[in-house]
């Protein structure tokens, strides 16, 4: 399929979907919020890792505020566009890795949040911008953020709508690694082959045992863990990683 707003490329099972608006820091308008969602929604079998980048030094700079209607009404936009772009990363059927080689601001910093890893380069930076324009952080910012930082950091973040480095961002717990920039592209496809390679059914019941833990007691997180590893230890994956353990080798696994 052809898009005009991002660049999609499918390689040993790694899709990369690249936001590529350079001019304005690669700003979501309507375009680009419907073909990021229409990519991850309809990727091919083949997929077993998505990563999500953008291009130029900017990985996204959060709503394009040229775009046509785009503050006609802000709560039919983030209902009808940024709410199935969201639930399309996080909802994807393979793990996602965002790459985040520059500036991610606004609605821009929690599209790079929503994945499942968050690995930048160490000039990158991210800024709830919200405030300076007046608005409160959206595109699930009040949800993921909290809950990776706690609440002191999440609120002085977005009062204050301070720059947070990448460094200080991974040592606060709110993305997993910055890298040093001119190990950034090695790291993210060693990261990407290592997901693409491994036991997709595995990796997507973490994400759902995880996203239930905040909001269950422990005997529910047992009797889901209980559930959950009884369908993993069904799987071809579980069966593959046993023998390549007993013969002393790597595991190849097929995701199912």
């Amino acid at each position: 399929m052809s898009y005009q707003t991002i660049q999609f490329d499918i390689r040993e099972g790694v899709a990369t979907l690249t936001l590529d608006r350079p001019a304005v820091m690669n700003a979501l308008n309507r375009a680009m919020r419907a073909e990021i969602t229409q990519a991850l929604t309809t990727l091919p079998p083949e997929v077993r890792a998505v990563v999500l980048t953008g291009v130029g030094r900017g990985f996204c700079s959060g709503q394009d505020l040229t775009d046509a209607g785009a503050a006609a009404d802000l709560e039919a936009v983030l209902r009808a566009e940024y709410e199935p772009m969201l639930a399309a990363i996080t909802g994807c059927p393979v793990p996602v890795i965002a790459a985040v080689n520059g500036v991610a601001a606004g609605a821009g910093a929690n599209l790079a949040l929503a994945a499942d890893v968050v690995i930048a380069t160490e000039s990158a930076s991210f800024i709830q911008a919200f405030t300076r324009i007046g608005l409160i952080p959206d595109a699930g910012g009040t949800w993921i953020v909290p809950r990776a930082v706690g609440l002191a950091r999440a609120m002085g973040m977005m009062l204050f709508a301070d720059a947070i480095s990448a460094r200080q961002a991974a040592d606060w717990g709110l993305i997993w690694q910055a890298l040093p920039d001119d190990q950034f592209a090695a790291g993210i496809a060693a990261r990407a082959q290592a997901l693409a390679r491994g036991p997709t059914g595995a990796f997507l019941a973490i994400r759902a045992a995880l996203a239930a833990s905040f909001s269950q007691d422990l005997p529910a997180q047992l009797d889901l863990e209980a559930r959950l590893q009884g369908e993993a230890g069904r799987s071809a994956d579980f069966a593959e990683g046993v023998a390549a353990f007993l013969q002393k080798r790597p595991p190849v696994f097929t995701g199912r």
